[in-house]
């Protein structure tokens, strides 16, 4: 007997015509085509594109308690699939183009790259994406969300989840249940649906590496251009938000030291760190502070079930990866699901989901690989290490085609191109 065999019996499916029971908080049992756990902005994009399509959606998730003032670099492709499902507009003011990329070499090694810059102009681009801050981008997401006919919000949180051939059903903590023919599990690193599923996970450390963010203030302005520092500890990067004001991604190897520095004292370092380059600094409320891994999947699908961002891959906040990973697996799921939904066959048939996991993989594994190697190659006193970036930036700088290249590889992946990504209608 198995663990689902114990469960599964206690929690038998809700059928549309049954009388629906109300829980203490209002919640009622409820059968639907697709099941979206967590309310980021993976799960709040997922739900969104699923129930654009006609897809009937519950999405599962607690609303926000307090204001997110950290900031996301939105790449072309993901602007692109928010403006595609509706949602761009409504938090676009917030927002800073990213229309140049400035690498510089801050170590004081013997082996140095040289400087590189990127401009989206040579690619046939305005800017390589746009950076905003989250309590904007979550709150245009939720409006969105709370549009949809096709999609209900429940204010919970799940507790448990079991599969059965023909759907799944998950327990609600305010003790209502959801039947579904797909979970889409979008519930961050400490995901239970990755659990309940037994799945397993594989973690790498970050060395003792910290990441500190915040947003800040400056004197001069920032021409839309994102400047990173390589520095020995890690990257030191500058991201452009609308006025005179960046946001700061400071990876450190010193986990006490953000705590000892006063509002003052960190402007001075950032502004000395980054040479002055912004002019005087002001740190602005809300810094954010935690340590770096890397946390991969053994599958990114499994009966019923499908990962979306954290759930199924943690990446450092270096080049801009993590939630651009994650929309693309939100529009990845939404296309197979709205081909099939069209198609009158099951949306959360194990050819469905099997197919999600073979897409996934080779773009995930692909990002994940790309970001340790760049981490490492900082870290590392080894002079190869240090002499292959070197080498490498040098090339991308001077040879016309090869940095094309890779300008477009690092907005869009060739590998990863779904629909919504490109800017067309699921």
């Amino acid at each position: 007997m198995t663990s689902l065999d114990l469960f599964y019996p206690t929690i038998q499916p809700v059928e549309r015509g049954d009388s629906q029971m109300t829980t203490e908080t209002g919640i009622t049992d409820r059968s639907v085509e697709a099941i979206v756990v967590g309310g980021g902005a993976i799960g709040l994009t997922s739900a969104i594109a699923l129930a654009s399509c006609g897809v009937e959606t519950a999405l599962v998730a607690r609303p926000h308690a307090a204001p997110d003032h950290r900031t996301t670099a939105l790449l072309h492709g993901s602007v692109a699939a928010l403006a595609a499902l509706g949602v761009w507009h409504a938090c676009r003011s917030h927002a800073a183009p990213l229309r140049a990329i400035r690498i510089v070499d801050d170590t004081s090694r013997l082996m140095r790259a040289p400087e590189a810059h990127f401009s989206a102009e040579e690619i046939g681009l305005e800017a390589f994406g746009e950076n905003v801050e989250n309590r904007y981008l979550l709150a245009a997401l939720e409006a969105r969300a709370k549009s949809l006919p096709a999609l209900a919000w429940l204010p919970s949180e799940a507790e448990k989840l079991a599969f059965a051939p023909a759907h799944a059903i998950l327990v609600l903590k305010s003790g209502a249940r959801v039947t579904g023919k797909l979970v889409v599990g979008a519930d961050g690193r400490s995901s239970l649906c990755r659990t309940q599923a037994g799945i397993a996970l594989k973690t790498w450390n970050g060395g003792g590496q910290h990441a500190l963010t915040l947003n800040l203030r400056h004197a001069r302005p920032h021409h839309d251009t994102s400047t990173e520092f390589h520095t020995e500890t890690g990257p030191f990067t500058l991201v452009p938000l609308p006025g005179r004001r960046s946001s700061l991604v400071y990876v450190m190897d010193d986990a006490a030291r953000p705590a000892r520095l006063s509002d003052q004292d960190l402007a001075e370092e950032i502004e000395a760190r980054s040479h002055s380059i912004l002019g005087k600094i002001e740190v602005e409320p809300g810094r954010g502070f935690f340590p770096l891994g890397t946390e991969t999947v053994s599958a990114f699908s499994g009966p019923r079930l499908v990962l979306a961002g954290e759930a199924g891959h943690v990446l450092p906040p270096i080049g801009a990866q993590g939630l651009n990973l994650g929309l693309r697996d939100a529009a990845t799921i939404a296309e197979l699901v709205a081909d099939a939904h069209r198609a009158g066959a099951d949306i959360g048939a194990t050819e469905l989901t099997a197919r999600y996991d073979r897409m996934r993989r080779a773009d995930v594994m692909g990002r994940t690989l790309a970001v340790d190697l760049l981490n490492h190659s900082l870290l590392s006193d080894f002079l190869p290490w240090q002499a292959t970036r070197g080498l490498g930036l040098f090339l991308i700088q001077q040879i016309a085609p090869l940095r094309r290249a890779a300008m477009r590889e690092g907005v869009m992946p060739a590998a990863s191109a779904p629909r919504l990504m490109r800017g067309e209608p699921l």
